[in-house]
């Protein structure tokens, strides 16, 4: 008894069949560590060119509709790209000139609302001595010495603008010079890549790859521009009738803000409090800017979105985060705009590469009763057949 089980105890040796497999799968899980490693520091290190060129396309599938309805009124690709891109350049300008004049005054106020929050912020003074007092006393404890940091600034504001401000003209440039080409181009690229796929299935998959991505991509940002905007409305109706200072700069920052999930959000309520914090004078006074925009934007992107966008749109909200951070990541605001796109056209191409399958039915073992032949009806008895005459000579 003893033996049988030391004998089931020890372990079976490794086939070479098995090890075999072990390393070839191995092989494969590094090479994919590798490719993925690999693929992010491409993007860090081409975040010059690959963000503005990719924010062009995510904003040309969003106008590629319009694009086609004036294509099919009779107008060129390039007219029709050449509208497209002056609508927006059109759209951006109107923005920057109906709410510059109440962001500089906010600019101007700045100093003043910061002095009124250190106000504020005094009566936390006494949890933060505490808290200084705890840490000095550990670092007594514990022997740490002090160190003392220098900061050297060199510049200011003006060195810093002429500084970012080449750079950032050749984004804008780059930026608009992809967004027409894309415009105007975008059939021919859908036949160039069609072309290189070897086979009439490949192909097929690769031709509703492109419609599906194109379809999803301008419906979840028109249908995001029309709930945004309203959302921006109804936040600047909100804080005008509770009393908030420019109403109209927090409801446009609010729907331009709520492009980018989660940090959009967080954003605006940050800075919100701080408005509440700087011009009014009662806590529920500075808060009910916050609960109210809270409110809206819960009502907006969990009632309204789903019920306008339908459920083919809707990504896991984990999925959502973790790509937005990662984006943000790697390019900053506009990696937080191209966050929820990128997940779409990744599960446009892995449903139409990996079509789901129903599930095969369970069979169902027959009885010994259902396992007998079923009966049959009995044949009817057909009547002998009378022997032919002899037919006469």
């Amino acid at each position: 008894m003893a033996s049988r089980a030391s004998q089931r105890a020890t372990p079976k040796a490794m086939t070479p069949a098995q090890f075999e497999r072990l390393l070839a799968i191995s092989a494969s899980l590094a090479m994919l560590v590798f490719g993925v490693v690999a693929g992010v520091a491409a993007l860090m290190v081409g975040r010059v060119i690959l963000a503005p060129v990719c924010f062009a396309i995510v904003i040309g599938l969003m106008f590629g509709p319009v694009a086609d309805l004036l294509e099919k009124r009779g107008l060129r690709p390039g007219f029709s790209a050449a509208i497209v891109v002056l609508l927006f350049i059109g759209m951006l300008a109107a923005a920057v000139m109906l709410f510059s004049a109440p962001l500089s005054e906010w600019i101007a106020r700045g100093p003043q609302i910061w002095a009124k929050l250190r106000a504020q912020l005094m009566s936390l003074k006494g949890p933060i001595e505490t808290l200084s007092s705890v840490q000095e006393q550990l670092k007594s404890a514990f022997g740490a010495e002090e160190v003392v940091t220098v900061e050297v600034q060199d510049g200011g504001p003006v060195q810093d603008l002429a500084t970012t401000a080449p750079s950032l003209l050749a984004d804008v440039l780059l930026f608009l010079a992809s967004l027409y080409f894309f415009l105007a181009t975008r059939k021919q690229i859908q036949v160039a890549v069609l072309s290189l796929c070897f086979s009439r299935r490949v192909r097929w998959r690769a031709a509703h790859v492109f419609r599906d991505v194109e379809s999803r991509i301008s419906t979840l940002l028109l249908s995001a521009a029309v709930i945004n905007a309203g959302l921006g409305v109804a936040t600047a109706v909100v804080l005008w009738l509770l009393g908030a200072p420019s109403p109209l700069l927090w409801g446009a920052l609010a729907a331009m803000l709520n492009f980018i999930p989660y940090v959009g959000q967080a954003v605006m309520i940050v800075i919100l409090l701080a408005v509440g914090f700087g011009t009014q004078t009662t806590l529920l006074a500075m808060l009910m800017p916050v609960i109210a925009y809270a409110v809206l934007n819960l009502v907006a992107d969990q009632i309204v979105f789903p019920q306008f966008v339908g459920r083919v749109l809707t990504l896991n909200p984990f999925v959502i985060l973790v790509a937005t951070a990662f984006w943000i990541w790697i390019w900053g605001p506009a990696g937080g705009f191209v966050a929820v796109p990128s997940l779409l056209v990744l599960q446009s191409i892995v449903l139409h590469i990996l079509p789901s399958r129903p599930l095969p039915r369970h069979r169902h073992r027959a009885s010994p009763a259902e396992a007998l032949p079923a009966p049959t009806a009995a044949a009817p008895k057909r009547a002998p057949r009378k022997p032919a005459l002899p037919t006469p000579p």
